[in-house]
C-alpha cells in the first residue's frame, strides 16, 4: 500500500510540474517586443534613355548600372541602332540622359543638352507636316513610337495648321511641346 501511495504522489507531482510547464510556455511574454527593420538599400538612380530603343522614357536602375542595363530597361536596340558608337560598358549617374544614335550617321540626332534654339533659321526647323518619322525622332523627346504617332495623326486629321496643334498628338503635353516650339514648323 504504501508502494500505491508513492505512486499517486509521484502522478500528482509529476502532473503539477507538466501544469506549471505548458503554464509557463503559454503565458504572454513581459517587457517590451522588438521591431525588426528592414536592411537598408540604397535607394536606386534615375535615368532617361532616348532614341533608337523601342521604349524611350526614364527608367529606375540600381547604382552601379551600366549603360547597358538602361539599354536593356529600355527593351534593347532597335535595328537601325547604330551600336558601335554606345559605350555599354560606361556606368551610369543618376539624372542622366542617355542618347542611343540612329544609322551610321550619329549626328542626325540631336542631344536636347546640346539644342541651340536662339539661333535655329527656318530651314533648320523640322515641318511637322512633311517629316519623316527619322526626323521626328531625332527631335528632343520624340522617340520612334511619338513620331510615328506624329505621322498617323496628320495621315488622318490632314496637316497641321498651326505648331501647336500637335499637342493634340497623344503623349504630347505642354512640358514636352515648350522643348519643341522653337525647332519644329507648319511653313512650307
Amino acid at each position: 500500500m504504501l508502494k500505491s501511495i508513492l505512486y499517486i504522489v509521484s502522478g500528482i507531482l509529476f502532473g503539477l510540474f507538466v501544469a506549471a510547464l505548458i503554464w509557463v510556455s503559454a503565458r504572454a511574454p513581459s517587457g517590451q517586443s522588438v521591431t525588426l527593420r528592414p536592411v537598408p538599400t540604397e535607394a536606386p538612380i534615375v535615368v532617361q534613355i532616348a532614341g533608337a530603343v523601342p521604349r524611350p522614357g526614364v527608367y529606375a536602375l540600381p547604382r552601379g548600372a551600366r549603360v547597358q542595363d538602361a539599354v536593356s530597361a529600355a527593351g534593347g536596340f532597335l535595328a537601325e541602332a547604330n551600336k558601335g558608337k554606345v559605350n555599354l560598358a560606361r556606368r551610369v549617374e543618376d539624372g542622366e540622359r542617355i542618347e542611343i544614335p540612329f544609322g551610321e550617321d550619329a549626328s542626325l540626332v540631336i542631344p536636347t543638352d546640346e539644342v541651340d534654339t536662339a539661333n535655329t533659321s527656318n530651314a533648320d526647323l523640322v515641318n511637322i507636316n512633311t517629316a519623316s518619322l527619322f526626323e521626328l525622332d531625332a527631335l528632343p523627346g520624340i522617340g520612334p513610337a511619338l513620331a510615328q504617332r506624329i505621322i498617323d495623326y496628320r495621315e488622318e486629321n490632314g496637316d497641321f495648321l498651326d505648331i501647336t496643334e500637335i499637342m493634340d498628338v497623344s503623349g504630347i503635353g505642354p512640358a514636352l511641346f515648350e522643348r519643341l516650339e522653337d525647332l519644329i514648323t507648319v511653313d512650307e
